[in-house]
This record gives structure tokens, C-alpha cells and sequence, in this order.
């Protein structure tokens, strides 16, 4: 169907006032630009930069006596695993709001109830403490939780780090990335990706001062490891 010249300059002239009037609401009204300006911004966001590898630096000989007797008997199979659950010893964890969980293939998604109230916390403070930059919706993505005694065999190739004293036995540790996370933004730049990495790792240092937990930086397995106190 073919338009005449008029009605296609009608129809410039519209979209062209309807573009003019969208801009000038987006300018002056500030809740819709502090929605939508954020979500394309690529500046890189100004703040003091820390890096909490040397201050994360628990060694499971500090705190595997502790895990063990706060923990779940070891589970060894997925039986032992609904049994724990059906014992009301472990709660299923899945992806919310504020954080999601990765493709599990060496541990399964449940925690002890001060396990998950510990993940919980963590993922408020580190809303709250990304959203005062302007960053929106930010989630982190868990990694692991609890292990199964015949997961550690195949996890030793992989995963050096994996003892047979591991926490994640007791179901009261959790590892969460620092290499990937989520929000709602266009692109995460590469300043994002650190800022998050570092408010992460300040949310875990601020917990682990107030005896909530204990954590380490896991260089080699890029994940911050947290064992509920």
C-alpha cells in the first residue's frame, strides 16, 4: 500500500514530536532518568578501591571443627540428602531476587537454615550498597553448596582446594563467583565488574568482623568462600 507525500510527512511530524516530548520527560522528570539513564551509562563509577585477597584469608584448619559441629551429618548419597531435608536439617536454596544459582555439578542446592540466612544477609547489604551507585537489580551467582561425599572424587580434578574436611560436607558454606555477575544493565563494563567484586568482598569483611562467618578468596576457583558461623 504506497502513502502520499502529505500523509508521510504527517506521520514524520508525529513521531517526531512524540520523540521530542519523550526526551523532554525523560530531562525533566528525575525518578524516569534515574531509571533509565543507568541502565546505558557506561562511566565508570568513583569509588575507593580495595582488594580483599589478603584480608579473606581463612584456612579450613581454623574453622572445619567449628562447620563439622554446626553442620549436618555428611551426606553421601541424594537419599542422604532428602533425608537432611525431610529432617528439616537443610533448606533448598533457589534463585531470587537478589541472587541467582549457577549450574550446580558438584554440589546440590541446599543449605543449613544459619547457612542461608547468612546468604540472605549477604545479598541485602550488597543491593543496598550497589544500588547507592546507580547500579540496579545487581545479583551475585552462588557456585556451590553442599557436597555429597561421592562429589569430591570427581571435584579433585578440578578443584585442588576440596578436602575431605571441606565445610560444604556440613552444609553450612557456600561460594559465590566474583567473576561473573547480573543487574539490570545494557552492558557490565569492566569498571562495573569490579566495583561489584569489591562491594561483594566488603559485605563478606564486614560479616566475618561481626563474627558471622568465615571466608576466603579463592584465587584459583575465582570465588569468594563463606562458611556460616
Amino acid at each position: 500500500m504506497k502513502f502520499s507525500r502529505s500523509r508521510l510527512i504527517l506521520v514524520f511530524k508525529i513521531t517526531s514530536v512524540l520523540f521530542i516530548l519523550l526526551t523532554l520527560f525523560f530531562l525533566i522528570n528525575r525518578k524516569a532518568r534515574n531509571r533509565v539513564f543507568p541502565y546505558f551509562s557506561t562511566r565508570c563509577i568513583e569509588y575507593k578501591q580495595k582488594d580483599f585477597h589478603n584480608k579473606l584469608n581463612d584456612r579450613i584448619v581454623d574453622y572445619s571443627a567449628e562447620a563439622k559441629r554446626k553442620g549436618i551429618t555428611v551426606c553421601k548419597t541424594d537419599k542422604d540428602i532428602r533425608q537432611r531435608v525431610a529432617d528439616r536439617k537443610l533448606v533448598k536454596v533457589t534463585s531470587g531476587t537478589r541472587y541467582s544459582i549457577d549450574r550446580l555439578t558438584h554440589s546440590s542446592p541446599y543449605l543449613t537454615r544459619d547457612a542461608k540466612a547468612l546468604l540472605e544477609e549477604i545479598s541485602k547489604r550488597f543491593r543496598e550498597k550497589v544500588s547507592k551507585k546507580g547500579i540496579n537489580g545487581a545479583k551475585f551467582i552462588v557456585t556451590s553448596m553442599t557436597r555429597k561425599t561421592e562429589n569430591l572424587k570427581s571435584l579433585r580434578r578440578f578443584n585442588t582446594n576440596s578436602s575431605e574436611n571441606s565445610p560444604h560436607l556440613y552444609g553450612n558454606a557456600f561460594d559465590i563467583t566474583y567473576k561473573r555477575f547480573e543487574a539490570r544493565k545494557w552492558i557490565l563494563t569492566n569498571c562495573d565488574q569490579k566495583f561489584l567484586k569489591d562491594a561483594l568482598g566488603e559485605v563478606i569483611y564486614q560479616l566475618r568482623a561481626e563474627k558471622k562467618c568465615f571466608a576466603t578468596y579463592e584465587r584459583n576457583q575465582n570465588c569468594y568462600h563463606v562458611v556460616a558461623r
